[in-house]
């Protein structure tokens, strides 16, 4: 993440995304592969698919999609992976509070009781440790700061899921906010 700023002195915390060109690959049809999508490449060998669920959209084998697709002020949802953390006791996992520090407990971090007597099993879904991160996450109405078409930067408000160099995925929601006149961003060449 960076920053910038608006011309009353505002700070702004932005994420900068490097998207496009992507190319359009292949368009899959529900008349030949039973469903609608959209193949896209991106740099040499990345490659995603995504479905359609409006397949009255006609997006042609080798259109270029590019950053200056999206305008300042565009209210966008970015999809990703998380970042992993790893194996991750309950505490951190779950945000459990633990057991006091004193009068007698010995494991302080500890996720206690896990069952009773009756299913004599541990039920499906109990928070436990385990494996923390590493799953889809969304951010939605995140809105388009600034867009360099020369550079193909996309300046977004906030955070993205995953990690530097991930791959995530774009999509205009179709609304706009009324900020976009405060966000000015100067390319310096």
């Amino acid at each position: 993440m960076t920053q910038l700023f608006t011309e009353e002195g505002r700070v702004v915390p932005v994420t900068v995304l490097q998207a496009g060109p992507c190319k359009v690959i292949q368009v899959k049809t529900p008349e030949k592969d039973q469903y609608s999508a959209v193949q896209i490449s991106f740099g040499n060998k990345k490659r995603a698919e995504f479905r359609m669920e409006n397949s009255e959209l006609k997006i042609e084998k080798g259109r270029e999609i590019k950053v200056s697709d999206f305008t300042p002020g565009q209210v966008i949802d970015i999809s990703g992976i998380s970042k992993g953390r790893g194996f991750a006791g309950a505490m951190k996992r779950h945000g459990f509070h633990g057991a006091p520090a004193s009068h007698g407990h010995d494991h302080p971090r500890a996720v206690g009781s896990i069952g009773q007597r009756f299913p004599q099993h541990v039920r499906p879904g109990l928070r436990m440790a385990g494996h923390m991160g590493a799953q889809n996450a969304t951010v939605k109405h995140s809105v388009v700061v600034a867009v360099d078409p020369a550079k193909n930067l996309l300046f977004a408000k906030g955070g993205v899921p995953g990690h530097f160099g991930s791959i995530v995925k774009i999509v205009a929601t179709g609304k706009k906010k009324a900020i976009a006149d405060v966000f000015e961003y100067q390319a310096k060449a």
